[in-house]
C-alpha cells in the first residue's frame, strides 16, 4: 500500500517538472522568411529586404499549382546601422515575428560587395540559432538585392525558389555557376590560401514589371525574369571581378565541381561540329617545390558521350574517337588556363592552391602565406594535364549525314 502511494507521489512530482510547450509559437503569429536581401542606401545604412511567404496563396505548393488569387509573397524592408538592427526595426512594420528556419537564400547587392565587402555582414546570420547556415548565398549582379527579392517569376511562385533551382540546374548541366552556402562562404573567408566564389543572379527586363502578378500570367514571354549571371570573384572579402562562360567553367574543372557540361569542338573547318557531353570528371591537385619555388600540378580526367554531330563522321573508327578526345583535351585545358590566368591577374587564389600547400607542407606554407596572393600566386607555375575519354556515342555510331554525303 505504501508503495502505491509512493509511486503516486513520484508521478505527481514528475508532472510538475514537465514544462510542456513553454516556448511554442503559433503559425498565425509568425512571418516565415524565405529570402533575405541586403543593400546599402546613400546614407550608409544597411537596407534589409524580407521575402515573407503568404501561405494562403501557396495552397498548390511553391512550385506551381493552385493557391489564392493574391501574390504568393509579401515584401517588407527596414534600415539600420547593422544587420541585427535591421531585423529588429522591422517590428515597426510587421505584426508578426520574423521566422528564419525556412530562409534558404541570402542575396547581397553587387554594389555593397564591391565597396564594403561581405565580411562584416555575415556574423549576425551565423550567430542566430534560427538562421540556416545551409542557406545559399548569391550576389545580385547588375541589380539590387531588393529587386531580386521583389521579383515574381513566371514558373515558380517564389523568387527564392526560382533562384535556387536555376543556380542548381546551371551547375548541374553547365558547371558554370557553383552553388555555395553561408557556412562555405565563411569557411573560405577565414581559410588560409582560399578565397570564396559566389554565383551571381541578375534581373533581365523592367524591374517594375517584375513586381507585378501579371509577370507570372498572360504573355508566354515574361517581361522580366531572373537569370544566373556569372561568378563573383572575392579578394579579402570584397568583390573584384566577374567570371562568365568558359572561364567560369574553367574554375569548376580545377575545383572538381563539374557534374556535367558540354564541350564543343571544331571538325574539318566546321565550327562546333561535334558536341561532347561530360558525364563524370575527377580533378587531382598536387603541390611540390621546384628549385625552391612552389609549383602546382593539376590532372583532370573526364568521361563523356557524343551528344551531337553536324558533320559526316564515323564513330566506329577508333582513330576518329582518339582525335575527338585530343580536341576535347585541348578545349578543357584552354578553359582551365584562362581561368588560372584571370585569377592570377586579380591576385586572388580562388582555387585554394595556398590551402593545398598548407595541407601538404605547413612549414613551407608559413614561409609563403604572408605574400601569397600579391607576390607568389600571380607568378605560380601551374602544370595542367587532361585525359578525356569518349564512352558512348548515343543510339547510333554512324551519322545519317554520312549517308547523305554518299548519296549526293
Amino acid at each position: 500500500m505504501k508503495r502505491k502511494w509512493f509511486l503516486l507521489f513520484l508521478i505527481l512530482i514528475s508532472t510538475s517538472l514537465i514544462s510542456g510547450c513553454w516556448n511554442a509559437r503559433e503559425i498565425p503569429d509568425l512571418a516565415i522568411v524565405s529570402a533575405f536581401g541586403i543593400d546599402k542606401n546613400e546614407a550608409g545604412k544597411y537596407v534589409g529586404t524580407f521575402q515573407i511567404i503568404n501561405p494562403g496563396n501557396l495552397a498548390g505548393g511553391l512550385q506551381g499549382g493552385g493557391g489564392g488569387q493574391g501574390p504568393p509573397i509579401t515584401v517588407y524592408s527596414s534600415t539600420g546601422d547593422n544587420i541585427y538592427e535591421v531585423t529588429r526595426r522591422l517590428s515597426t512594420k510587421s505584426s508578426r515575428t520574423l521566422y528564419y528556419a525556412h530562409t534558404n537564400l541570402l542575396i547581397i547587392s553587387e554594389d555593397l560587395a564591391k565597396k564594403d565587402g561581405i565580411t562584416n555582414i555575415l556574423d549576425a546570420f551565423e550567430r542566430d540559432f534560427e538562421f540556416r547556415t545551409t542557406a545559399m548565398v548569391v550576389i545580385a549582379h547588375r541589380s539590387k538585392a531588393e529587386d531580386i527579392i521583389k521579383t515574381l517569376p513566371p514558373l515558380d511562385k517564389v523568387s527564392a525558389v526560382n533562384v535556387i533551382k536555376t543556380l542548381k540546374n546551371t551547375e548541374r548541366l553547365l558547371g558554370e555557376e557553383p552553388t555555395v552556402n553561408l557556412q562555405e562562404v565563411i569557411h573560405y573567408l577565414v581559410s588560409p590560401g582560399k578565397e570564396p566564389l559566389i554565383s551571381g543572379i541578375s534581373l533581365k527586363g523592367e524591374k517594375q514589371d517584375a513586381k507585378k502578378v501579371a509577370n507570372t500570367q498572360g504573355s508566354s514571354t515574361p517581361k522580366a525574369k531572373l537569370e544566373a549571371d556569372g561568378i563573383a570573384v572575392m579578394k579579402d572579402g570584397k568583390l573584384v571581378d566577374w567570371l562568365h562562360g568558359k572561364t567560369a567553367r574553367g574554375t569548376g574543372w580545377v575545383l572538381n565541381r563539374i557534374k556535367s557540361t558540354i564541350v564543343n569542338i571544331n571538325w574539318e573547318k566546321e565550327k562546333a561540329a561535334i558536341e561532347y557531353t561530360v558525364v563524370r570528371q575527377k580533378t587531382k591537385v598536387t603541390t611540390h617545390t621546384k628549385k625552391g619555388q612552389p609549383k602546382i600540378s593539376i590532372h583532370i580526367r573526364a568521361e563523356g558521350d557524343i551528344g551531337e554531330v553536324r558533320v559526316p563522321v564515323n564513330l566506329n573508327d577508333p582513330h576518329v574517337l582518339r582525335k575527338i578526345e585530343i580536341e576535347v583535351n585541348k578545349k578543357i585545358k584552354k578553359d582551365v588556363h584562362d581561368a588560372i590566368h584571370r585569377a592570377q591577374e586579380n591576385k586572388t587564389d580562388i582555387f585554394g592552391f595556398g590551402e593545398a600547400f598548407h595541407r601538404s607542407d605547413p612549414k613551407e606554407w608559413n614561409k609563403l602565406k604572408a605574400d601569397w596572393n600579391d607576390v607568389t600566386f600571380p607568378k605560380l607555375e601551374v602544370d595542367v594535364t587532361v585525359d578525356a575519354f569518349v564512352r558512348r556515342s548515343g543510339l547510333r555510331n554512324k551519322s545519317y549525314l554520312s549517308e547523305l554525303k554518299n548519296n549526293r
